[in-house]
């Protein structure tokens, strides 16, 4: 089953994690012949159900946390609703199935064999995550300690296949090659904070040692965060497949 990790702070959630570049939806896009229906799944915040709400006709978004849910973007042509690796969904349903920083959670062999029945002949699938962001060579350096020492016993074992780039993951499809993606944005030091306290690592420090690891990092980086907004730079990666 897929992991809940998120509901605890799915408001921090839906403000502070990071939005995915065009240039990554014209390249799944470019693969798709039918814009009828996708689905989202996984879909955390919403935040890709909005992107394909854009081009599909329908956009069926799905997440194993109602509070999630309750946080998500709202679109008239997106309809959310509570479920894992399987669905109620009719068979020969969508022509997307995406999973966005969401696929190292799931039940995989659960979730392909799902895929496999709602997908239209043709249909694609798309999996896609980020790693760890980068920012100057003296604030990385803090960040990566602080990824690896102070939070680092309290990942899961899943976050290793984000540290892969899902390379080490099943894919049993068609596969298409994908070009290197990355990108970034301007931040505040709040939003920094702030993206790092939704981690799940951090969340699970917190319940663990009640109180926030994360402040002690921001008083570490304050002196190199050089203006009011620094440039905040994600690797992002993807694995694209006919699915029939």
């Amino acid at each position: 089953m897929s992991k809940d990790l998120f509901s605890s702070h799915a408001s921090q959630y839906a403000a502070f994690r990071p939005t995915y570049p065009k240039e990554l939806y014209d390249f799944i896009f470019s693969h798709i012949k039918n814009f009828d229906a996708a689905w989202d799944a996984g879909t955390g915040n919403g935040q890709v159900a909005r992107d394909l709400s854009k081009r599909f006709k329908k956009v069926l978004a799905t997440d194993i946390s109602d509070r999630q849910i309750e946080n998500a973007v709202q679109a008239e042509n997106i309809f959310y609703s509570v479920a894992g690796e399987t669905t109620p969904f009719p068979e020969n349903s969508f022509d997307l199935i995406c999973v966005a920083q969401a696929i190292h959670w799931f039940d995989r062999d659960k979730f392909y064999s799902e895929v496999k029945r709602v997908a239209r002949p043709g249909a694609i699938i798309a999996i896609w995550g980020y790693g760890l962001l980068s920012i100057n060579s003296e604030i990385d350096w803090h960040i990566n300690d602080f990824y690896v020492n102070i939070v680092g016993p309290y990942w899961d074992k899943e976050r290793r296949l984000i540290d892969e780039g899902y390379k080490t993951i099943s894919f049993p499809f068609q596969e298409i090659d994908t070009p290197s993606f990355s990108f970034s944005f301007q931040w505040t030091l709040r939003e920094f904070q702030g993206y790092l306290t939704t981690w799940s690592a951090v969340q699970k420090f917190m319940k663990s040692n009640n109180f926030n690891p994360v402040s002690e990092l921001i008083e570490k980086t304050k002196s190199h965060w050089q203006s009011e907004k620094m440039i905040v730079q994600f690797p992002l990666f993807m694995r694209l497949a006919k699915i029939s």
